[in-house]
């Protein structure tokens, strides 16, 4: 691969999909210098972002909308144009999980479809959507079904490796740039593109927001065919939900014999092999991303004739570790019937807002179903937690921590925000009718919960007990 070392020279962009991974992408290429225009068929979701309005809940989104909304970065719906006047045209439209598994692409077909009318001349055609391999081939089919040259555009595989929460720090220092094609004039565009990020010159300027990389360890580009960056980008999930279940599994091994899953995660951590990320033991994994692209990565290699029977018991495990915590907040409690509880993360993850395959979700609906009342607080889901958690006599919503635990009959941390992991405790102890607390995230030792007071339940540890939970500590699952 020849690597660019011309001077940076901003590139037209139109990404397509303000969802998620194209609002992330759009004021990221903006940050790094490059012309955008980002395309949503929902006028009213386009006419909020024109006004400054982020719909999602994400660190440094606001502040960079703000920064390039209308300098360099513009939002439309009209995508035929868009696409017209840009060299590189980004796909990360919603690739949502079918009834068997797969990964639904009617969405992206859909794109094609119209990018088709709307080539004269050169395009790049990127893949930023997960999608499963050979998407990228079936990208050019389409386009030459509608009688496209083959000589006016190219098709790239670009996948993201963003996080909820951090996903604005993730796309400007990632780890690593991942470029799949087999065309240098594709591989021209996007080192283009990418070139204020592996040069380090973006990392050089006054207003660069700050992470791992700097301008002498700039990221590192990784190129490969088309159909090794679609695999790359599958697998990478899928062995992050593996590694997650895997510590579930062993957490559940060390309560049988009453040893200390946050010791073994560490001493396993430790290994330089294996590393301390993503070995926290809790409630799985959840969001959009690791449950549809683990089920679709597994029909595709059934469909290959690849046995990749590993992927499927880690859902199982993920499934199971629900079914467990449920079952911990009943021995606690014995009963849920008059119940009142306070659940306290609606989010499936801490630093976010989106609630999609949340555990805490899945929890909040078996408290109900089982009779408890519960009132939740999380810092930024609640809005969206109440178009599936409606209010009721049952469901109540508060506006802190404090305000949910108010007489309850016991707390359950169900998302890992941080200052959930920095209560004051004595306040939370006199708040609660009986001072239990039922902890899917393993956010305080068992020793502090155990000194202030409370009957202190989490994963894979032993029983903080006191006079208030009896027995419940010998049949606790």
């Amino acid at each position: 691969m020849k690597l660019l070392t011309s001077p940076f020279t901003p590139v037209s962009i139109c990404v397509v999909g303000s969802g998620y991974v194209g609002l992330v992408a759009a004021v990221c290429f903006a940050e790094i210098g490059h012309h955008v225009v980002c395309v949503d068929n929902d006028e009213a979701k386009v006419e909020s972002l024109r006004a400054g309005k982020t719909p999602i809940f994400e660190k440094h989104l606001s502040e960079l909308l703000a920064r390039h909304l209308g300098r360099g970065l513009a939002f439309t719906t009209d995508l035929r144009t868009a696409a017209a006047e840009s060299e590189a045209i980004f796909i990360a439209v919603g690739t949502p999980q079918s009834d068997t598994g797969a990964a639904d692409l009617s969405y992206v077909e859909a794109v094609v479809s119209e990018i088709a009318s709307s080539i004269c001349g050169y395009k790049l055609i990127v893949e930023k959507s997960t999608v499963p391999v050979y998407t990228n081939e079936w990208i050019r089919r389409v386009l030459q079904r509608y009688g496209v040259s083959s000589s006016s555009f190219d098709v790239a595989s670009n996948p993201e490796f963003l996080r909820e929460g951090t996903a604005i720090v993730d796309f400007l220092h990632p780890d690593r740039i991942v470029i799949g094609t087999s065309s240098e004039r594709a591989m021209d565009v996007l080192q283009r593109i990418y070139h204020p990020l592996i040069s380090g010159s973006y990392y050089a300027l006054p207003a660069a927001l700050r992470g791992s990389c700097n301008r002498n360890s700039p990221p590192p580009l990784v190129a490969t065919s088309a159909q090794s960056a679609e695999i790359i980008k599958h697998a990478s999930n899928a062995f992050l939900a593996l590694k997650i279940s895997f510590i579930n599994a062993v957490a559940n091994l060390a309560e049988a014999v009453d040893a200390d899953i946050e010791d073994i995660a560490a001493g396993i951590g430790l290994d330089s092999r294996i590393g301390p990320r993503f070995l926290r033991a809790g409630l799985g994994y959840g969001g959009s991303c690791f449950p549809k692209d683990l089920s679709a990565f597994h029909l595709v290699a059934q469909e290959q004739g690849v046995d990749f029977q590993l992927l499927q018991e880690a859902r199982k495990i993920n499934s199971a570790q629900r079914d467990r915590f449920y079952n911990k907040i009943l021995s606690a409690l014995w009963t849920l019937r008059g119940k009142r509880i306070a659940a306290l993360g609606l989010a499936f993850k801490g630093d976010t807002d989106d609630i999609r395959e949340s555990p805490a979700i899945d929890i909040v609906r078996r408290l109900l179903d089982g009779g408890a009342s519960v009132c939740a607080y999380d810092p930024a889901a609640i809005d969206r937690s109440r178009s599936v958690l409606p209010e009721s006599p049952q469901m109540s919503y508060a506006r802190s921590t404090y305000e949910a635990a108010e007489d309850a009959d016991a707390v359950i941390i169900l998302t890992d925000w941080k200052e959930f992991a920095a209560l004051n405790l004595a306040r939370l102890k006199a708040c609660l009718r009986f001072p239990i607390v039922i902890d899917g995230r393993n956010l305080y030792s068992v020793q502090t919960m155990c000194d202030a007071g409370f009957d202190y339940i989490s994963i894979g540890r032993p029983i903080a007990a006191s006079a208030n939970l009896g027995h419940a500590e010998q049949i606790a699952v």
